[in-house]
């Protein structure tokens, strides 16, 4: 059996938007779908002030409340899907990263409840990234629920993935090739380009200066990048889009339109830190449709 398809369920409507993509794109894969929520015993209240029996019971009754809504949705979503409930008494980020060793796609939503408050907006967006065993995918809610309830569920707008010209961002361009295959579309590589100390050193004569050359090289870098790929997938037509400015206003422009846009968890130039600090947190905010994070394997790391 295919490895299953994980999504974090905690009870709000962004999860739930996450659960409907998950289960579309478990039946693609032709994989199950396990729907997973975690739950903690709060630890700052002082002892006699809440029944913690009752509290536990409450918390897991909630869970099972919130797993059953999520499995009904998935269920109408795709008919016949193979859905599995997890419930676990542990934190959130631990539980996915734990959930993640074996599984082939991790799904979670922009925004939650519970234990999975917060979990894409701060550090644990970080640890999350720096740990899990499988990609992850963050869904836009809103522009989600849209796409899945247009006639064409799919969509058929292409896959867009950042290159950062590195062995170590092959795994995003290996995961955005598939991705494209899988949905029957076609994929945009871009690549962007800076030279910072050029710019800085002849600060507002920079738009005069003569980057042919870089902006040649960085061609045939994207070039040698994908060239192995489109002989794998032939199927999937590509457009190369190869230009001099930041990493997150290129992704976020040519997302627009896009089924997914796909990015490694480190990288160089343009896309060095993108998912570790401020232009994270800007696609994740901004980003027109579901952004995937495809983690570096410590092999291709060294």
């Amino acid at each position: 059996m295919n490895k299953p398809v994980v999504v974090g369920v905690d009870g709000s409507e962004s999860a739930l938007h996450a659960v409907r993509w998950a289960a579309d794109e478990a039946r693609r894969r032709q994989a199950p779908l396990h729907l997973v929520h975690a739950y903690e015993i709060p630890v700052s209240y002082p002892p006699g002030f809440v029944d913690w029996h009752a509290l536990h019971e409450a918390l897991v009754a909630q869970g099972k409340s919130w797993l059953g809504q999520a499995r009904e949705m998935a269920e109408e979503a795709v008919p016949g899907l193979a859905v599995q409930t997890v419930e676990v008494k542990a934190g959130a980020v631990p539980t996915l990263v734990k959930q993640s060793a074996g599984a082939a796609l991790l799904v979670l939503g922009t925004r939650g409840l519970g234990g999975f408050t917060g979990l894409l907006i701060g550090s644990t967006a970080v640890e999350l990234a720096a740990h899990a065993h499988c990609p992850i995918v963050v869904v836009r809610g809103s522009d989600a629920e849209r796409s899945l309830r247009s006639e064409h569920r799919l969509g058929t707008g292409p896959v867009v993935v950042g290159v950062d010209g590195t062995p170590v961002g092959e795994a995003a361009i290996a995961f955005a090739f598939a991705e494209a295959s899988t949905r029957g579309t076609g994929l945009v590589a871009v690549h962007t380009w800076t030279d910072l100390l050029l710019e800085t050193a002849f600060a507002g004569a920079a738009a005069q200066l003569d980057f042919s050359v870089l902006a040649q090289q960085a061609e045939e870098m994207l070039g040698e990048r994908l060239a192995g790929w489109q002989e794998k997938y032939p199927d999937v037509p590509v457009t190369r889009h190869v230009s001099r400015e930041r990493a997150g206003r290129a992704l976020l422009r040519h997302a627009e339109g896009a089924q997914l846009v796909v990015v490694g968890s480190r990288g160089r130039g343009g896309f060095r830190g993108l998912l570790l600090g401020s232009i994270s947190q800007h696609l994740l905010h901004h980003a027109p449709c579901p952004v995937a994070v495809v983690r570096t394997t410590p092999e291709a790391e060294r």
